[in-house]
């Protein structure tokens, strides 16, 4: 059976329109802070939503409800921070990370991928987390819940064992990108780990679990 066409809506990100195929879309947004797109199933519907508001299309609704943080948790996080989580369906498949505001849980940032690891969302999302806040000249911390992908960071290098063809050539690109951009920047933004145990969830949790 032919695969279905899609067409891509991007409302914000390098170049905002309407495309006919991933590869398109993704130059458009790949690197874009808060990138906002979404596939519709014809061009009819891609009109229309580009024509329309993105907030009616992009709900929060694709990420289940989060529990209220308890008053004991509250007391031991520290809110003026940001956090950063990344979900992959399958390990390797396709991959998305993102970053939000810790109290607000808003949504500053998130990237979409055909094909990764988790591992490599995370690692991604903690450097595209560090890129963000150093732009606004920012300190605050930045809450994982990977200790793999902290140490990844710490150490500039992406560890990951992912098998390298032409599937997998894009995010090697970008892993590329971010070790690059660990060895050109300093920071001084800690790097503190989500005690999902005692608090639950991090904020930037996609909630499909």
């Amino acid at each position: 059976m032919a695969k279905k066409k899609k067409y891509y809506v991007v409302w914000q990100g390098n170049d905002p329109g309407i495309y006919e195929s991933w590869a398109e879309c993704q130059l458009q947004v790949k690197g874009y802070p808060a990138a906002k797109y979404k596939s519709f199933s014809s061009r009819e519907e891609a009109e229309a939503a580009f024509h329309g508001n993105f907030a009616d299309h992009m709900s929060t609704s694709n990420y289940a409800k989060k529990p209220a943080i308890t008053a004991e948790a509250r007391a031991d996080i520290n809110f003026d921070t940001i956090c950063v989580d990344a979900a992959c369906s399958g390990n390797p498949g396709p991959l998305e990370y993102r970053g939000v505001e810790t109290e607000s849980q808003h949504e500053l940032f998130i990237q979409k991928f055909p094909i990764g690891t988790n591992n490599i969302g995370e690692f991604l999302a903690i450097v595209h987390g560090l890129a963000y806040l150093k732009k606004r000249n920012s300190k605050i911390p930045i809450y994982s819940d990977s200790r793999h992908a902290m140490k990844w960071v710490y150490n500039k290098k992406c560890n990951t064992k992912l098998v390298r063809n032409t599937k997998t050539k894009t995010i090697y690109e970008v892993i590329a990108r971010a070790e690059k951009w660990l060895h050109d920047n300093q920071f001084e933004n800690p790097l503190l780990k989500w005690e999902t145990k005692k608090w639950g969830e991090i904020p930037a949790d996609f909630g499909r679990k």
